[in-house]
């Protein structure tokens, strides 16, 4: 039920939130080589817009309709705006977010049925975005509209023709998974509002609050608000308001919005923080400079002006999440509903866990060593609210999308690292009692049985997924056996090792795969590796076979040996069966039955060092790199999930890639470039340099570490974060072999 229109008609008179002040913006380098439409159209559901790295804003344009391809907001093959919201997810599968959304129009404005609204056309000539910036033209309007971000903060400037204009808030609409519960709008002055934001959707219980000031006071607010009822019982209020002014040509509004996941009061500290003034060139350079600081940790040379946008678009894209989820003064909304306070560290959320341990994360502890800290920190903190570690969390809610306990990697891989601070102690605990969980997805039956049955259902969940919860299970076994025997804790070693070693358990010598098993024992009948079903992940049984990371020795043994593992990773490559057509969304970036656009697949190419055919992983990971990342919109053969897709382009293009995240060994691929800098924390600067390298000469011929001929197939943590030069000779034919 809509109440009557509410029209408040406020002082022109300029309060001290309106006043402005101009700095010039310096140029930049890095922001220029990033193009944040990488992956805005086919799988990849990026967004376009303005970002601080790892920030809590993510302040993009909203194309206005729901769909699989609009995840993110946007979508590139699209046409319209119906509005600039300060919250977005990259490259995600699910559809949520798109909080506090705003729309500048000119009356009278265009407005559609639902669920598109109010709108406007846009065209990609006048568009454009780089690092920390995005600019649009709303044809319908001749409004030009600007935003940037601070961590914590969007920053929007319109540019109005002369006429009768406009600002909407729409705290009403939600798009996919989204349901708005509640809403609030509270007018402070004649240039500053705030208010908050609940809804249901796959966060869970979100809470989002703002406070927003506006450079130029409004003439008057229009507020409209319409009951929320579920199952025939008002749960809230939804509110829609319309900020009203007369503009001149040129005229500029800045808009600048702070959110809080606490408060209104913790969004207004968070602008009194970071966002002071009006000035939006300010802070356009101050966010450019940011990414500046953090693109250039790797430093590239090469005459490939694509390969360079390529790069770094994927070295900031691995920047855009994990997020910043506590205020300025520490204090955060937990898991548990409660307001939690942090004692320095920075509290994260948006961990798309599945996905990033496997590149995302190990490539954080060179460029982001004391976010690692903080991250980890995060993780304890969520399980000491939660009782038990985050699978996939974000803005302080569990959505248990996908499987495994994949925090564990990441703490054990920055503990085995010695980075931070945090409490190792701790940090086990959470591990073994989250691995020990006897009620949650299957973990009794996988303790008991030593494989999780399919034949039984998971009443946490909707998704079987058996064969592929055993086989993450045993690696995140393994991932806390080593961080237990590193501390000296051999019983607790040896109990995790033996569990790691459960994916010999699905393992069936008669089709020489993975395979589901019934909790009597008995492989599951008429199985096909070709076959994508309920009990493997977003994967069939060829993409799900090489899941043992942490023992691919006792894998090749399982096989058969060398020479029969060889045959079965050339079949991967090589193998098409009939039918391909009707392949599901996640599998893209197909090679044979390699999937490069999702993540199971992602470390295969590089298994073809460990049976002496070096050759092959470099043929495979050049092909991949030239073929399957580009720059232009479809620039992305899969879902980015929050920075994986791009991880693994950035460390092979540097020449190796982390098989077992937690093993501190890289495995060697094909460099990408004829020089690359990684400029680590400690001061010290790792160089790959293969100066012959190009897209012919993709084949290692030799390699030398700080000048002397090498003898392994991967090089070590150590290595790098000693500062090593590791040289290869390239050539167009395959080199010998200079591993023993």
């Amino acid at each position: 039920m809509k109440t009557p229109v509410l029209a408040l008609f406020i002082s022109l008179v300029a309060f001290g939130a309106c006043v402005s002040n101009k700095q010039t913006q310096p140029s930049t380098d890095y922001t220029q080589l990033v193009n944040p439409f990488i992956g805005t159209d086919f799988t990849g559901n990026t967004y376009p817009g303005a970002q601080a790295p790892f920030g809590m804003v993510q302040l993009s344009p909203d194309n206005g309709l729901p769909g699989w391809d609009r995840i993110s907001g946007y979508f590139y093959p699209d046409s319209t705006i119906a509005g600039f919201s300060h919250t977005h997810l990259s490259g995600t599968g699910a559809g949520d977010l798109y909080d506090i959304s705003f729309m500048p129009v000119t009356l009278p404005y265009q407005e559609a049925e639902a669920p598109l609204g109010i709108y406007s056309k846009f065209s990609h000539a006048d568009e454009e975005a780089s690092a920390g910036y995005y600019r649009v033209s709303l044809k319908d309007y001749d409004i030009n509209v600007e935003l940037t971000a601070t961590e914590r903060c969007g920053i929007q400037r319109y540019t109005f023709p002369e006429g009768e204009s406009a600002v909407f808030l729409n705290l009403k609409k939600a798009m996919n998974w989204d349901f708005t519960n509640d809403s609030y709008i509270e007018i402070i002055d004649s240039c500053t509002i705030q208010g908050y934001r609940f809804s249901e959707g796959w966060a869970r219980d979100q809470h989002v609050y703002f406070r927003t000031r506006f450079s130029k006071p409004f003439a008057s607010v229009e507020m409209d608000t319409t009951a929320i009822a579920l199952k025939g019982k008002r749960v809230g209020t939804a509110y829609i308001a319309r900020f009203n002014f007369d503009t001149e040509k040129g005229e500029q509004i800045v808009l600048s919005t702070a959110l809080s996941g606490v408060s209104m009061e913790g969004a207004a500290k968070n602008m009194a923080a970071e966002a002071p003034h009006n000035d939006f060139d300010k802070y356009l350079a101050e966010t450019k400079d940011n990414w500046n600081r953090q693109l250039g940790k790797i430093e590239i040379t090469g005459d490939n002006k694509d390969d360079k946008v390529n790069f770094y678009t994927a070295l900031y894209h691995t920047m855009i999440a994990p997020t910043i989820y506590s205020d300025v003064d520490g204090s955060y909304y937990g898991p548990d509903k409660k307001i939690h306070q942090t004692d320095g560290w920075v509290n994260y959320g948006t961990f798309s866990l599945w996905d990033t341990y496997r590149a995302a994360h190990p490539l954080f502890t060179y460029t982001e060593p004391q976010r690692v800290n903080d991250m980890v920190k995060s993780f304890i903190a969520f399980y000491e609210q939660n009782g038990r570690l985050p699978v996939w969390n974000f803005w302080g809610s569990e959505t248990d999308m996908m499987i495994g306990y994949h925090a564990v990697p990441v703490i054990v891989d920055a503990y085995l690292k010695g980075i931070g601070d945090f409490d190792a102690e701790k940090a086990l605990e959470a591990c073994v009692t989250t691995a020990n969980l006897d009620n949650y997805r299957g973990i009794g039956l996988y303790k008991k049985l030593g494989y999780i049955p399919y034949n039984i259902k998971d009443e946490y969940n909707a998704e079987n997924w058996s064969l592929s919860k055993t086989l993450e299970y045993a690696f995140d076994d393994y991932c806390i056996a080593e961080m237990a025997r590193k501390m000296g804790k051999t019983q607790l070693a040896d109990e995790f090792y033996k569990r790691s070693q459960n994916y010999r358990n699905v393992f069936n010598p008669a089709s020489s795969f993975m395979q589901p098993i019934d909790d009597k024992g008995v492989f599951q009948p008429n199985f096909s590796p070709d076959d994508y079903t309920a009990h493997i992940c977003e994967s069939n049984g060829w993409q799900y076979f090489w899941s043992v990371q942490q023992d691919i020795k006792g894998l090749i043994a399982l096989t058969g040996g060398k020479d029969r593992f060889t045959e079965k990773l050339d079949s991967m490559f090589t193998y098409i069966p009939a039918g391909n057509a009707d392949l599901p969304l996640f599998s893209t970036g197909m090679i044979g039955q390699y999937a490069h656009g999702n993540e199971p697949s992602h470390h295969v190419i590089y298994l073809y060092n460990k049976v002496r055919q070096p050759w092959k992983t470099q043929k495979y990971a050049a092909q991949v790199m030239h073929d399957l990342y580009f720059n232009a919109p479809a620039g992305l053969c899969g879902n980015e999930d929050c920075g994986q897709m791009s991880a693994w382009y950035v460390f092979s293009a540097m020449g190796f890639y982390p098989v077992n995240p937690v093993s501190g060994e890289y495995e060697i691929g094909t460099p990408l470039f004829p020089e690359i800098q990684m400029h680590l924390d400690n001061g010290k600067t790792f160089t790959v340099l293969a100066p012959g390298v190009s897209r012919e000469n993709i084949y290692i011929q030799s390699v030398k570490v700080n000048g002397q001929p090498y003898d392994k197939s991967y090089i070590t943590h150590r290595q790098i974060m000693d500062g090593a030069t590791v040289e290869f000779e390239m050539g167009p034919e395959p080199g010998n072999i200079w591993y023993r």
